[in-house]
């Protein structure tokens, strides 16, 4: 199911991309997709709690994709606030730069293996989503 996901949420940002970043960020979530994680942290249930004992290919490959996606979907959220900011859209400025904050937060604390990461990490991810997803709709 959530290679699924992930290819979903990936291919509309590759196929709708008007520039480099979302372009990234669409192929780094169709890629984490088709290269799943290995079992760790719990997951699936009934996995043990804490890292794979051993990392492999289309894990490490998973890692990967997902970093340079995030990295391009923060690299968004601060581009379009900075572009917010010169128009003098203050407000959309802040919730841009809120939205690409939260994602670095995220992504920072579940790396870290800090409690509850994978809770933060998508409470970032979905905060960016969200927010590049109302622009996107807006611009239309």
């Amino acid at each position: 199911m959530q290679i699924t996901n992930f290819v979903l949420v990936g291919a509309p940002g590759l196929g709708g991309a008007v520039s480099r970043l979302p372009a990234v960020y669409g192929a780094g979530m169709v890629a984490a997709g088709l290269l799943p994680s290995d079992p760790g942290a719990g997951f699936p249930a009934g996995t043990p709690e804490g890292p794979p004992a051993a990392l492999s290919w289309h894990g490490f490959g998973h890692l990967v994709a997902g970093s340079l996606s995030f990295l391009a979907l923060i690299a968004v959220c601060l581009v379009l606030g900075r572009r917010y900011a010169r128009a003098g859209n203050r407000r959309a400025a802040v919730l841009s730069a809120a939205a690409g904050t939260a994602l670095l937060l995220g992504n920072l604390w579940a790396m870290t293996g800090g409690r509850a990461g994978t809770l933060t990490l998508a409470a970032g991810v979905i905060t960016a989503m969200l927010w590049t997803s109302a622009v996107a709709a807006r611009s239309r």
